[in-house]
């Protein structure tokens, strides 16, 4: 039997850990291909909310609940980092293989010699393009025409390991960040359990190939990088929207108050199917320019309509566009900034 750990935080890698435990339950009842996962490298709970409650991450929480359930005795580990003690618990679980998705840690050659064979990583990119933390993010913004997910085996320098599985599919330029990753996590984690059922059954890692081709990175995202700047393209911001969803969002300010643009997109994608809707006019850059009833709250950018269709106050919910502007009839007219 194939031995695993897996180690992730976000909810996408929750989704991937639970498609694999799932399968590895059913790999059971045919023990040439049997894997289990043993133990879980997650994130130290993060302190949340007003008063600041320890929550732990998405991964140690459905391991929990996955343990209650079929009363296994999954170790969870949750070290800031990991040194000769936390290598030295992981040893003594024996185990075969490390599987990666999300978890967010430099890992060295020293973790990397616990494991018989090495370690593989789900990365939401068509590698070598977009390596490091926010392919998936890059991806949107460059306002890709296709997307997709490599498993790699894991190398010391960062997604430079060689190719074992790839997969390519087209984007329809209304994904978000959020959406792409649990797609990447549901895909991308039944390639894994593939592949790990075929290692227990080989008793070997699969060769797999060199990467090809010139190798972009990733930019580092940051809390203000979700500040619309109305001066900048209709397709742009729409993309920054999609692309900063869940985080860190996208923001404007009206008379002062901060107002969140949860969805939007550029009038462009409906004009051509609904002629109400203006792609472009002389209005000033942020200028809210009209309300359309059965397509949203229409805003001038630099270059281009942008479409509100969901918007959020600062500490209020967030609210559908006829919602809101029930409780905005004056908001026609503001220039957002």
């Amino acid at each position: 039997m194939l031995r695993v750990i897996f180690g992730g935080s976000p909810a996408a890698s929750a989704k991937c850990l639970e498609l694999i435990l799932k399968d590895s339950a059913m790999s059971s009842s045919m023990p040439e291909e049997e894997y289990k996962i043993v133990g879980i490298l997650t994130n130290p709970p993060s302190a949340q909310g007003r008063h600041k409650e320890l929550i732990p991450t998405d991964v140690e929480q459905y391991v929990h609940i996955w343990n209650d359930a079929r009363g296994d005795d999954i170790k969870v580990f949750t070290p800031e980092h990991i040194k000769q003690e936390e290598r030295d618990q992981l040893a003594q679980l024996k185990p075969d293989i490390f599987v990666c998705f999300a978890y967010g840690h430099i890992l060295g050659p020293k973790f990397f010699s616990l494991f018989k064979f090495g370690g593989i990583n789900l990365h939401p990119s068509l590698l070598p393009k977009y390596r490091g933390a926010t392919p998936i993010n890059q991806c949107i913004l460059n306002q890709d025409k296709t997307s997709g997910y490599s498993v790699q085996k894991m190398a010391l320098g960062v997604d430079e390991g060689d190719i074992l599985t790839q997969i390519e599919f087209g984007l329809t330029g209304t994904e978000t960040a959020e959406q792409l990753l649990k797609q990447a996590a549901l895909y991308g984690g039944s390639s894994i359990t593939s592949l790990l059922r075929t290692i227990s059954k080989t008793g070997q890692l699969p060769a797999g190939r060199p990467q090809s081709g010139e190798p972009s990175y990733c930019t580092t995202i940051k809390k203000e990088d979700g500040k619309i700047n109305w001066n900048e393209a209709a397709s742009v911001i729409d993309a920054k929207i999609r692309a900063y969803t869940p985080w860190p969002g996208c923001y404007t300010s009206a008379n002062g108050v901060q107002l969140r643009l949860v969805k939007a997109s550029d009038a462009n994608k409906v004009a051509s199917q609904d002629n109400t809707v203006p792609k472009n006019t002389s209005a000033a850059p942020g200028t809210v320019i009209e309300y359309n009833k059965q397509r949203g709250i229409l805003i001038q950018t630099g270059d281009g309509v942008l479409i509100a269709t969901e918007l959020q106050w600062q500490s209020k919910k967030a609210m559908d566009y006829k919602s809101f502007m029930n409780g905005a009839r004056t908001f026609i007219g503001t220039v957002l900034e």
